[in-house]
């Protein structure tokens, strides 16, 4: 299809349904990962909000770090964050220690338990996206990723 795609231009219309058509699939995706993600959130506690799940994947993925750094990278308020972080070391899935460069402040990491149950969330989400490309040979593998880094810009 590529390369008869480079030999035969398309007429703009034709262009455009195939745009409209990747946007489409492109949408579809990202729902796909949101739901995702939500089952990822209530595997990792079932009474938690997906925004505090949020908080532990950022923390997970970046490690220690203050309040307003979380608050940011996530898109939150300080108030938001505060109240879903307060939620999670009462679950005992997060920690606060004093920050030892500046003692009036604290610093967040993940629990033991918030780290053993991320993992866990984390390694379904992963068995549920195999499951999905399994059939995919190494060159559909290696072409989905490039084309997905095009996009990325």
């Amino acid at each position: 299809m590529t390369s008869h795609s480079a030999k035969t231009p398309l007429s703009e219309e034709q262009r455009e349904q195939r745009i409209l058509a990747l946007g489409g699939t492109l949408n579809a995706l990202v729902s796909q990962s949101r739901a995702l993600m939500a089952r990822a959130g209530v595997a990792f506690h079932a009474e938690l909000q997906p925004a505090a799940f949020h908080i532990a994947l950022w923390l997970d993925a970046f490690g220690p770090a203050k309040p307003s750094a979380v608050a940011q990278a996530v898109g939150m308020d300080r108030s938001a964050t505060s109240r879903l972080t307060r939620e999670l070391t009462r679950l005992g899935l997060i920690e606060t220690i004093t920050d030892p460069s500046d003692r009036r402040s604290v610093v967040l990491s993940l629990s033991t338990d918030g780290r053993r149950r991320m993992a866990a969330a984390m390694h379904g989400k992963g068995d549920t996206f195999r499951q999905r490309i399994a059939s995919w040979s190494d060159e559909d593998l290696l072409l989905c990723t490039h084309l997905l880094r095009r996009l990325l810009g």
